[in-house]
């Protein structure tokens, strides 16, 4: 860890204006991730038109500060309405909810405040002491480990999705099938435009993001805008913990943290996954696993301080190896690329500043995501309750404003609608969208790593297969696929004997 670096990139942010648009990414974030049916990446897509006349370090703070707290705020919502503000907080409806209706809403939001910090500290910990060593050994990552490695996180985020493996590989593919049409980067010649000039460009990463988060979200609550969701009277009587409860809940705080660090760190799995993961082992290793789903304090812990810890895990792909860790670090490296910043192993070498700002922004964002939460989250509340009447058309205008705002054409809005129909389609059909976006972010990427090994070896694909970290990342994608084909037939197989 460069400690001067480090607290170099902290006293920049506590500057006035940086440290603002860190206060206002916090405050917005936490406030979306409050709404139901508001998620983080619909704030950071409509977000990122904001960037584009932004210095880099700004932005950045501004993008990294909106993650940290849409992650946080989905567990009031969830807790008082159990409704998921975001899908991170699923597993917090199931304890969270019970104990708020048992009259301790105040107590069931302050151990879910606090474990999110905590999860957030301890990941934080891990980014800033892994990172850069992670980011040395991928150097000597040539085209074709690159590659492989791609396509091994493509199949894993496919086969963790929700719904079947065959859905997330559909959805991946077609991600992948939308980023070809524009110039072939090899020959220099149009493919997939279809004779059609705007397509020569290619589709444009913001308008394909707002439109499959934010329009097709839009597209779905409005289909259901005269929901009424029923009130639970706020009480803030027991939101600190107190140092008991620091014992009591240590050894789960920590070990859910790190689960949900390390599967932050999995490419593509994201927050959901962390949660139920980290909720199971502590169900599994509890004195009291009858508990779970009536108000356990264990459960709560464990959902939130997981779900946290993936957000400083998930940065540590991104960061060291240009993987996005999950869907909001897929448009957190568009945002990065808007600026005309690659991610990978050389960012530390060519955007100290950037990479050294984004980690002291995740843990400022934190500490200030707990100190809003703590202090305000009565008022919060209240906008669970806003009618989608008036929230909706609101929306709508800021995502048809931020596709117009990239080239200034009305091709860019028309893509946005497309894909917020084909989007809200998708969800109809239980496509997962986390598939198709990353791998309409790293398709790309795949693509030039593959030409440049074959362009080196004169079109020999056999390096794959003779070098050790393809080889193992090939291997690890074969065994990814057919895991759970295997497992769909032994469950089949041992029902039928019994």
């Amino acid at each position: 860890m460069d400690i001067e670096l480090l607290f170099a990139a902290a006293g920049q942010i506590l500057n006035p204006w940086p440290f603002f648009l860190l206060f206002i990414g916090t405050s917005l974030g936490i406030l979306v991730g409050a709404i139901p049916g508001m998620t983080g990446a619909m704030l950071i897509a409509l977000t990122l038109p904001l960037t584009f006349y932004m210095d880099p370090f700004n932005a950045i703070v501004l993008l990294v500060a909106m993650y940290v707290g849409a992650i946080s705020g989905g567990l009031i919502t969830a807790t008082l309405l159990r409704m998921p503000g975001t899908p991170a907080a699923v597993m917090t409806t199931f304890d969270g909810y019970p104990m708020a209706r048992s009259g301790k809403p105040g107590r069931a939001l302050g151990l879910g405040i606090t474990a999110s910090f905590i999860g957030g500290l301890i990941a934080w910990i891990t980014l800033a002491t892994i990172t850069k060593p992670l980011s040395i050994f991928a150097t000597k990552f040539g085209p074709f480990e690159y590659f492989t490695l791609i396509m091994m996180a493509m199949v894993l985020i496919a086969s963790v999705s929700e719904g079947s493996l065959a859905k997330g590989l559909i959805s991946g593919l077609l991600g992948m099938l939308i980023s070809m049409p524009g110039v072939d980067p090899a020959t220099g010649m149009p493919r997939l435009t279809f004779d059609w000039y705007m397509l020569n460009g290619g589709l444009k990463l913001l308008p394909v993001l707002i439109g499959v988060f934010a329009v097709s979200q839009i597209i779905k609550d409005a289909l259901d805008i005269g929901q009424v969701p029923e009130r639970i009277a706020m009480s803030s009587k027991g939101m600190l913990m107190s140092a008991k409860d620091f014992m009591a809940q240590g050894v789960n705080l920590i070990r859910s943290s790190l689960i949900g660090t390390w599967v932050g760190i999995l490419p593509g799995i994201g927050a959901s996954i962390g949660s139920v993961i980290a909720y199971t082992a502590a169900k599994n290793m509890s004195k009291t696993p009858e508990k779970f789903g009536t108000g356990s304090e264990e459960g709560i812990v464990a959902s939130e301080a997981a779900n946290n810890a993936t957000v400083g895990g998930a940065l540590i792909p991104l960061i060291a190896m240009g993987i996005p860790g999950s869907v909001i670090d897929a448009i957190l490296i568009g945002a990065l690329m808007i600026h005309s910043i690659q991610p990978g192993p050389t960012l530390f070498l060519t955007n100290a500043d950037i990479v050294w700002g984004m980690i002291a922004a995740c843990l400022l964002a934190n500490v200030l995501m707990w100190l809003l939460m703590t202090s305000s989250v009565k008022y919060i509340a209240g906008l669970m309750y806003l009618p989608r009447s008036f929230v909706l058309p609101i929306v709508m205008v800021f995502c048809v404003i931020g596709s117009f705002a990239l080239n200034n054409t009305m091709f860019d809005v028309w893509v946005m609608l497309i894909f917020g129909v084909m989007g809200f389609l998708m969800e109809c059909a239980k496509i997962p969208l986390g598939p198709f976006v990353i791998g309409f972010v790293l398709a790309p990427l795949a693509e030039e790593k593959l030409r440049s090994g074959l362009m080196m070896t004169a079109g020999d694909f056999s390096p794959i297969f003779t070098r050790p970290l393809p080889l193992f990342f090939t291997i690890l994608a074969v065994i990814l696929l057919l895991w759970p084909i295997v497992g769909d037939w032994m469950r089949k197989r041992r029902a039928s004997r019994k």
